[in-house]
């Protein structure tokens, strides 16, 4: 034994504690002799019955993290890069679990087709707020910015009376000016990130091969401080019975959670992070349960090639009218490219996404140009049809467009020349909150912890948000030298943003309702509704605000 471990040996042998003393002094001996720890082949047969499901020692503190997080998807990735980034919590231990491969995210530079004009149907409307934050951890540099869309207006009408809100990126400066200059410095702080964009249109691989590139940046520089497991599925997690904790004698860790994977390997986290989705293993261990709905609609998605000489080739403007069946929204993604997202009844979404490409085309430019009651006859034809060729839609389409007596005083989005091919694709619309978001030892983000409808485009926004606070309150809790995965340290992150999502998809729940109705006095009072609010420009900047992610920074 050398003269280190007989030195400690004999200072610990003074302590009170006999108990602990012993079994200080008992792991000395085992390391200073370099023979292998609890190793289970060199056991009797009682004693490897009481081993825990970890081999040995060295084993089990290389498979214990101070972070999980389960999901790999933008959220999770966005959390391991803020943790990874911040100085503070950088040192810690992380490991991130996706079950799908990342080489295809890490060659997606390689694939896409910038010569062809060519985007996934998978996008997202990024805020300023979520733009600041993706900044600060060093992943909004590392995006293909000929790929990222920016736009300036938004055009929003109803689709039974054509009344209209129109918002601009200069709004909220306008509405400053107009206050006292002891207002205006009030805000000026928390209005410092605004922009002169609304927000940018995203590919969604796009983000994540940000993210990505990043997080392997961090982690050659972190010196293995992150582990990275994709193509790892999560067969199941486990809490350690009462008779393991034997193995573990000389530290507690039976509350940790243990994730197991579908190679055999068990990972023990002090914090577990949910960021898996709208079915998350991580919920389901932590016995969350979730309350809301299922619309009975589907999201049609689709890439488009449009005509942008109508809008002196400048595709700024997104677009949204709102029908009875759902709305439908184009979203620019290019000079010449914008990306579609109908909302409607999931018999017509299946119509709609496999209607002859020429057909869907009409279709779609008669959803943003005709009538409701035109409309609604050539949902019938379409309905009624066996087949996706015995009917021709195109001729009766611009028939109805130009005896339209309204379509002099209605917005005009560009007007759609193309569908990109393979680029259709349906979804159902949920709206779920989980009943809390945290648990001892368990926290959950993103579509994990709250599902909301896509038509105000906030659901990424939103769990962008929880990211950063959650990022915050670890910093702090790191900071404060307290336990990260006990509950009192991270109930902060539930108290900030259980009430601000709640918020969020309630008013865009209540939007969806109150449009998705042709009743005439309910028309009659949205309609005045939208007019009066489109005449106030302080309310549409405070609306703005909120869509834009400005308040972000204040809750955190």
């Amino acid at each position: 034994m050398s003269s280190l471990a007989l030195t400690l040996k004999k200072h610990v042998a003074l302590r009170t504690n006999f108990r602990y003393s012993r079994k200080l002094s008992k792991t000395l001996a085992t390391l200073s002799s370099n023979t292998e720890i609890f190793s289970a082949q060199k056991q009797p047969k009682q004693q490897q019955e009481k081993l825990s499901p970890f081999l040995n020692i060295k084993e089990a503190l290389e498979n214990v993290y101070d972070v999980i997080i389960v999901g790999g998807g933008i959220t999770g990735l966005a959390l391991a890069n803020a943790l990874a980034t911040c100085h503070k919590t950088k040192l810690q231990k992380i490991a991130l679990i996706e079950s799908s491969n990342f080489s295809h995210i890490r060659g997606w530079k390689n694939d896409h087709d910038n010569a062809n004009e060519r985007y996934s149907n998978r996008v997202s409307s990024i805020t300023p707020g979520s733009v600041r934050f993706l900044k600060e951890i060093g992943v909004w540099q590392k995006l293909d910015h000929t790929r990222v869309k920016p736009y300036q207006y938004m055009v929003v009408w109803d689709g039974v009376s054509d009344a209209q809100i129109f918002f601009d990126s200069e709004i909220i400066s306008r509405s400053l000016s107009s206050l006292p200059f002891f207002l205006r410095q009030l805000d000026k702080k928390k209005d410092a990130d605004d922009s002169d964009s609304i927000a940018w249109i995203i590919e969604n691989s796009n983000i994540q091969h940000g993210l990505l590139s990043n997080l392997d940046h961090l982690q050659n520089k972190n010196h293995g401080k992150i582990s990275i497991f994709d193509n790892k599925k999560v067969e199941r997690i486990v809490s350690e019975n009462n008779n393991d904790t034997r193995a573990h004698e000389f530290f507690d860790l039976s509350e940790w959670p243990i994730v197991e994977l579908d190679d055999g390997q068990k990972l023990r986290a002090r914090l577990l992070i949910g960021a898996d989705g709208i079915n998350s293993p991580v919920r389901s261990f932590a016995n969350i349960e979730t309350l809301g709905w299922d619309y009975n609609s589907h999201a049609v998605v689709a890439t488009l090639n449009i005509d942008s000489t109508t809008h002196d080739n400048v595709n700024n403007t997104a677009w949204q009218r709102f029908l009875p069946t759902g709305p439908i929204a184009m979203l620019p993604l290019h000079s010449r490219v914008s990306s579609m997202v109908w909302s409607t009844t999931p018999q017509l979404a299946v119509k709609i996404r496999q209607m002859p490409p020429d057909q869907f085309v009409e279709l779609v430019n008669g959803a943003f140009r005709l009538g409701i009651a035109d409309l609604n006859y050539l949902y019938k034809i379409i309905e009624n049809s066996s087949g996706t060729s015995d009917y021709d839609i195109g001729d009766e389409m611009r028939w109805r467009e130009s005896v339209n007596t309204n379509k002099a005083s209605s917005p005009v989005p560009p007007r759609v020349v193309g569908v990109q091919e393979k680029s259709r694709a349906s979804f159902p619309l949920r709206m779920r909150n989980a009943e809390c978001y945290v648990k001892n030892r368990v926290v959950l983000i993103g579509d994990a912890a709250h599902v909301i409808h896509p038509l105000a485009g906030q659901g990424l926004n939103q769990g962008i948000a929880d990211v950063e606070c959650l990022a915050r309150v670890i910093e702090r809790g790191v900071i404060n030298g307290q336990d990260i995965g006990d509950v009192n340290s991270i109930q902060e992150y539930a108290s900030k943003r259980y009430i601000k999502n709640l918020m969020m998809i309630g008013a865009v729940d209540k939007l969806h309702k109150l449009f998705s109705t042709d009743l005439t006095p309910i028309v009659w009072m949205r309609s005045l509704g939208l007019r009066m609010v489109n005449g106030l420009e302080p309310v549409k900047a405070e609306i703005m605000k909120f869509a834009m992610g400005m308040e972000h920074q204040s809750t955190d």
